[in-house]
């Protein structure tokens, strides 16, 4: 596995002057491998929302061009829609994410990158459109599953009785959405607003899947419902109100940060929402209790309008463990369980001895579909995001490699490295090479980065030996850093 860390492209940049960070300086190619690319933004709202058209316009002109405007089958039928959105009558959107959605396109017009001309509005019907799906039908769903695992569920493993969620997302094979993946990183300017991050396409400025510190939510539909959100009431879009709950420090001002201050925003929409969703949620193991750690929430347009499952829940899967597919369980105590639900209950055991492998083994083996985008895992005290993303049109994605990110070091500010950090040089042999390099380097176990001349990260991973192989590089100049015994070392290499 790769792990990503410390991505700061300070030193290729002074040698190149490459082209890894945003005009604006609020943001940077944090990583781009496995056919996902990830950005770390920071600043103002504008100034996230703008560095994010810097550097992705190409993918959000993409998405919307191809899938986005033809998923509502003429571009009259979306220029309606538009209108609606834009109208401000059907849905309720936070000004903070308005002015974000502006610096987005204001970022696309900085680098000349704009040629539908977009605009602000275009950014929010895309991440509205399962919401606007849920009123006009206009588009497919997701078919999403997740299992969190946590306290006696994870004792005596690795995890050692920490909380784990691994989940696959899962939509409808198209080549535009392959290729349009992205993962965003946010460090905030505001005070009241912490780190976070969101997993899914470009121009999201919502979360589908996305993290903090602390806590994770993940988004499911909920195939089951045949309810339908209505033009009259004014629905916040479902990603928008998650986006709130990981972004804001303590939206319920208790003073913590787990599941309740998602379940503080979701309960903010007293008419529910336009169309049934799930949402799995996990926070760290300290909580004191299991309903502080674990959650899910099946939400509709009609009532029930929200609903809560805890483990304490009789859903037929034991131990501190909640598993979520597509269908309702504790909504109307429906127990509705599907197959891929059946997969989990019958495959989980007595739901004990359960590692970071083996909750993510039991994902990939009991409730994986063919048509997996992404499969991830989030354990936030293990420091932790994995992921595998679908790479070409004929590989589910919990079948490709994952790579592993730090989460701290995700979170550390863009300036942090860069300002903090000495380096020394260090040797490496044979210099050019064609297929393997030595390195000079005092210990066996430390953390290697080599980034191109544009500023991309090509490889990142913990080594435990002083040779890298460097054949599956393309010919070229590459930048090489070290990070051990808190210092940092760099070279620069050539291949042949």
């Amino acid at each position: 596995m790769k792990e990503f860390a410390y991505t700061s492209v300070f030193a290729i940049l002074f040698l190149f002057g490459g082209v890894a960070t945003a005009q604006s300086g609020h943001g940077i190619i944090y990583a781009d491998t496995n056919n996902l690319i990830v950005i770390k933004v920071s600043g103002t709202h504008y100034e996230r929302g703008f560095a994010q058209g810097e550097l992705l316009a190409d993918r959000i002109t993409d998405i919307i061009q191809n899938y986005i405007i033809p998923g509502f089958g003429t571009e009259v039928a979306y220029n309606y829609i538009k209108a609606i959105v834009a109208s401000g009558d059907l849905f309720k959107i936070d000004s903070l994410y308005i002015v974000e959605a502006r610096g987005m396109i204001d970022g696309m017009n900085a680098v000349q990158n704009n040629p539908l001309n977009l605009d602000y509005t275009d950014i929010l019907l895309a991440n509205s459109m399962l919401d606007i799906s849920g009123i006009f039908q206009t588009m497919e769903g997701i078919e999403c599953s997740s299992l969190m695992s946590w306290g006696d569920a994870t004792a005596g493993t690795d995890l050692d009785g920490k909380s784990v969620l691994t989940r696959h997302l899962d939509w409808v094979v198209d080549e535009v959405l392959i290729r349009t993946q992205a993962m965003v990183i946010h460090i905030p300017a505001e005070t009241n607003e912490q780190p976070w991050a969101e997993i899914g396409f470009a121009g999201m400025i919502s979360v589908l899947s996305g993290f903090n510190a602390n806590v994770g939510v993940f988004q499911h539909m909920m195939a089951d419902n045949f309810d339908m959100g209505i033009q009259s009431a004014q629905y916040e879009p479902v990603w928008f109100t998650l986006r709130k709950s990981l972004e804001q420090k303590d939206p319920n001002q208790d003073g913590a940060n787990n599941v309740l201050d998602v379940a503080y925003c979701i309960d903010q929409q007293e008419e529910g929402y336009a169309d049934g969703y799930i949402i799995s949620v996990l926070a760290r193991s300290t909580e004191v209790y299991d309903s502080l750690i674990a959650m899910v929430a099946e939400i509709a347009p009609a009532t029930p309008y929200i609903t809560f499952r805890t483990n304490a829940y009789p859903d037929s899967i034991p131990g501190d463990n909640l598993y979520t597919a597509n269908n309702q369980i504790a909504r109307n105590n429906s127990m509705n369980f599907c197959s891929r639900y059946n997969g989990i209950r019958e495959n989980i055991g007595n739901g004990t001895s359960i590692s970071l492998a083996s909750n993510r083994e039991l994902m990939r083996d009991y409730s994986s579909l063919s048509f997996n985008y992404q499969f991830m895992t989030y354990a936030p005290e293990m420091d932790l995001f994995r992921v595998a993303v679908r790479e070409d049109f004929y590989t589910a994605a919990y079948l490709n490699p994952a790579v592993d990110f730090s989460i701290s070091r995700m979170f550390e500010n863009i300036s942090s490295v860069n300002d903090n950090e000495v380096m020394n040089s260090l040797k490496v042999y044979p210099n050019p090479a064609g297929s393997f390099i030595h390195l000079d380097v005092k210990v066996l176990s430390y953390f290697l980065q080599v980034v191109d001349v544009t500023g991309r990260v090509v490889t990142a991973k913990t080594m435990n030996s002083r040779t890298l192989d460097i054949s599956k590089l393309k010919r070229g100049v590459y930048s090489l850093r070290v990070f051990y015994d808190d210092e940092v070392f760099f070279s620069v290499f050539v291949k042949q």
